[in-house]
């Protein structure tokens, strides 16, 4: 199962490497026009806010859309041989299912849900990640299982490659089904907690955080959100801020702010020592700093935390719940010391700055002793929990830590890669023994059926620089910087 996460977690650095600069454009089009916020007084017209307008719109392009390249990016990610059909047939399966569990098209079957609105709400919000995730996963999965079926030759035209969408709206019809039942259940469910923990004060205040980041994956956050920080109950804590409210008056019966003050600090500093403590532990530390650095700035300066949590949740996700639970604790410390901000878009500078002059704000330096605070203990517990269980965070996978700097003066004997190719999958056993081929970027990573069949004499023989068995069906072929060569001829020879 966590092989598996893992696998999903590799698929997704591709889309997850395009939203940092997303979100710095954002927060510096929020710093130079607030207006475009509804931050209160500040101007919605001029040279300045037509350009942060624009920063905005360039990044909300990607941020506001970023489940379809969670879409595209697990289609692709996990199809065998990254083929753009898998992309095709994950966007079919996106579109499908948004589709048929709108609001309008719900509430059409199903009339009664119009006048629930927790119902309504639920599939208001079902274009989110994870069912973009499941999209992905159903279409890559339909790829891979139907790109060589063969019709009838009465639908020969439809057979191979051309039947995967096909199949893959069928599928998503029958998943859609399913989602229309369970969707709902589970969105009620955690809207119904969030109810329960609203009279706990402070401990409420960090339960609620822990759910929130906890639950980023599936989408299912928004539940919860529209409990604490909108008027689906009765709360608004987000509403109320920044309608320029304070606690006791215009119904505020709660300490305004307590839900989104424990964020900035973990946000703005947690993330920070988070990253951190990856790049000192990562054995590619290039391919850490790359992900992670720029994460945790897009993080400060706007509090767009996505592409930092989804380059290690599906990679390491008992760390991930770690680093929920530290959002949980440090919002309980904050309810207790009295700091009390607010946020239009999310918990970085930006909103920081801004809410600061509004009248719920308290103790805003609080959050440089918070921070501090928080950038410390984000940092021990992810260095603590990385090197004592040799967690896979970014720059420490397999294919990009334990492997790349031993394999990286590795040569091949010549460079008739279909020849090699040829050779390593004699040795292999014949492409019937081949369950599966992946390769990272330096070795060949190959399930096999029958690991007896493996002889490797005949792999080295073929000119490679080395031949390991993790386990008795798993075969690392080491080939250097030129194995994506290799790879390319021996898929098509599978």
């Amino acid at each position: 199962m966590m092989k598996k996460l893992q696998k999903l977690g590799k698929a997704l650095m591709l889309p997850v490497a395009a939203l940092p600069i997303c979100g710095i454009l954002m927060g510096l089009g929020y710093a130079i026009a607030p207006g475009v916020m509804g931050v209160p007084g500040a101007a919605t017209s001029g040279a300045l806010y037509n350009i942060g307008f624009l920063l905005v719109k360039a990044g909300g392009a990607l941020i506001d859309n970023m489940a379809w390249l969670f879409v595209i990016g697990v289609a692709v990610g996990l199809s065998d041989d990254r083929d753009g059909t898998s992309a095709l047939a994950g966007l079919v399966s996106w579109l499908m299912m948004t589709n048929l569990l709108s609001t309008g098209v719900v509430t059409t079957l199903m009339p009664a849900i119009a006048d629930d609105p927790v119902k309504t709400l639920a599939f208001d919000k079902i274009q989110n990640v994870f069912i973009a995730i499941i999209a992905g996963i159903i279409g890559s999965a339909c790829y891979n299982r139907f790109k060589n079926a063969k019709l009838p030759d009465w639908l020969a035209f439809f057979s191979g490659k051309r039947c995967v969408a096909i199949v893959t709206g069928l599928v998503s019809i029958v998943v859609s089904v399913v989602l229309l039942f369970v969707w709902p259940i589970i969105f009620g469910a955690l809207v119904s907690v969030g109810e329960a923990i609203i009279g706990m004060e402070g401990i409420g205040a960090g339960i609620y955080a822990f759910l929130n980041r906890l639950l980023i994956p599936t989408g299912l956050h928004h539940a919860l959100n529209n409990v604490f920080w909108f008027d689906t109950i009765g709360l608004g804590d987000l509403s109320h801020y920044w309608a320029g409210d304070v606690s006791g008056q215009n119904g505020v019966t709660w300490s305004l702010g307590m839900y989104m003050s424990g964020f900035f600090p973990c946000m703005m500093f947690g993330v920070f020592g988070a990253a951190l403590a990856m790049i000192k532990t990562a054995k590619n530390k290039k391919a850490a700093i790359g992900l992670v650095l720029s994460a945790a700035i897009c993080a400060f300066i706007c509090g767009v935390t996505e592409p930092f949590e989804f380059g290690f949740m599906f990679l390491c996700f008992p760390l991930y719940i770690v680093y929920a639970a530290l959002y949980g604790i440090f919002t309980v410390i904050t309810y207790y010391v009295g700091f009390r901000a607010g946020f239009c878009f999310s918990a970085g500078a930006t909103d920081l700055v801004f809410s600061s002059f509004l009248p719920a704000a308290n103790n805003t330096l609080m959050i440089i002793p918070l921070g501090i605070a928080a950038f410390v203990v984000f940092y021990l517990v992810f260095y603590f929990a990385i090197t004592k269980f040799n967690l896979k965070t970014p720059g420490r996978e397999d294919e990009e830590a334990d492997f790349a700097e031993a394999d990286k003066n590795a040569t091949l004997a010549n460079n008739d890669f279909t020849a090699i190719a040829a050779a390593v999958l004699e040795g292999l056993g014949g492409k019937e023994n081949v369950e599966s081929l992946d390769n990272c970027i330096t070795r060949l990573r190959i399930e096999v059926k029958d690991g007896t069949q493996v002889n490797e004499k005949k792999i080295k023989a073929a000119g490679v620089a080395g031949v390991m068995r993790p386990s008795q069906t798993a075969i690392q072929v080491i080939i250097g910087t030129k194995v994506q060569f290799v790879a390319d001829e021996m898929a098509k020879m599978l």
